[in-house]
């Protein structure tokens, strides 16, 4: 008997196909000959779309992925003899093969543990109050996700509590937002990111629905300076920027973004709300988390359900833009017969 074909709709909001409004913006930028890399009108229409976006006057540039975004701000942030402070189980420690060492040219990494993929404050003072040691790489920058890996999303004011004692001892401050606009869907204030003294945020548009293309957002400006020949040198700066630059255009000019965030979250929160194990993380952004034993995982993949198992030991669920009540549907009925 044939297997079933394998469908990746849940398996990650990476699998799904970019949003019409990302793909219609490429095609306009695709006319005529204009200057490169980067300084072309479509990139600085993106720029300006996204200070709008946030509120913030700040220097803007488009990456390939979200590794590279985050290891290159990583390494504008901290020296290569000191640590980045980052949740056990971020992205930047655990998904990116070295990425922000290998940029950083040798920079650490400091784990903190916390609930939900938030930082715990207590384990970030404990970090923070170590005493300067010359045989010990020292905290140099906090790395913080929004939403977390585990779909929990920080308000303004968490992020502020960790925030504030990380500025008050001179480090410098990364948010990685590969999923920025499920947490501004779910009621965070993206106005709120450079007051709080966010110094680079990774602003996501693959997870987004965009084809490949990440912006990277330099609020404190001694930070730009070089910064082009620092992603020239890692492969970085795309001679054609305007085709990175063009899906924020389509995606941000009428509000694309936000809309389709708001429908992925819609999406997670129907599944969970119908989810026939039990959550392992409360349901707040676009994934939905669950304990689910080895022997079944396996039963729901060879029906034809890909599912990522993730660092806690939960099976992972993410929803997209182009998640469709239906499949939600189908998926809960699977999820049922299997258990």
């Amino acid at each position: 008997m044939a297997l079933p074909e394998t469908r990746y709709d849940f398996n990650s909001d990476n699998t799904a196909p970019a949003a019409p409004e990302a793909m219609a913006a490429m095609l306009e930028a695709n006319a005529g000959f204009v200057a490169s890399y980067g300084a072309d009108p479509v990139t600085t229409q993106a720029a300006d779309l996204i200070r709008q976006l946030l509120d913030a006057d700040a220097e803007v540039r488009f990456v390939a992925s979200g590794t590279a975004a985050n290891a290159i701000a990583l390494a504008a942030l901290c020296q290569p003899f000191e640590s980045v402070m980052a949740h056990e189980h971020a992205h930047a420690a655990t998904d990116e093969t070295g990425a922000p060492g290998f940029f950083g040219h040798g920079l650490g990494m400091i784990p903190l543990p916390g609930d939900h993929g938030r930082i715990d404050a207590g384990a970030l003072a404990a970090a923070l109050a170590q005493p300067e040691n010359g045989h010990v790489q020292s905290p140099g920058a906090l790395s913080i996700t929004n939403a977390t890996e585990y779909g929990a999303v920080y308000p303004a004011k968490a992020l502020g509590v960790l925030i504030a004692p990380a500025k008050a001892r001179g480090v410098g401050v990364h948010l990685d937002g590969a999923r920025i606009f499920n947490a501004a869907a779910a009621g965070f204030d993206l106005a709120a990111i450079r007051p709080l003294g966010v110094d680079m945020l990774v602003l996501g548009g693959t997870k987004a629905g965009m084809p490949p293309t990440e912006a990277l957002v330099i609020f404190d400006r001694p930070f730009a300076r070089r910064l082009d020949a620092r992603l020239k040198q890692a492969g970085q700066l795309p001679s054609k920027g305007r085709f990175y630059a063009a899906p924020f255009v389509g995606m941000l000019r009428e509000g694309a973004a936000l809309r389709h965030a708001a429908h992925a979250n819609a999406m997670a929160a129907r599944l969970g709300a119908a989810m026939p194990f039990a959550l392992t993380h409360p349901v707040e952004a676009n994934g939905v988390f669950v304990a689910m034993d080895e022997a079944t995982h396996q039963r729901l993949e060879a029906a034809g359900w890909k599912a990522n198992r993730v660092f806690d030991g939960s099976v992972r669920f993410m929803c997209s833009w182009a998640t469709t009540p239906e499949a939600v549907d189908e998926l809960v009925q699977a999820l049922t017969a299997v258990r």
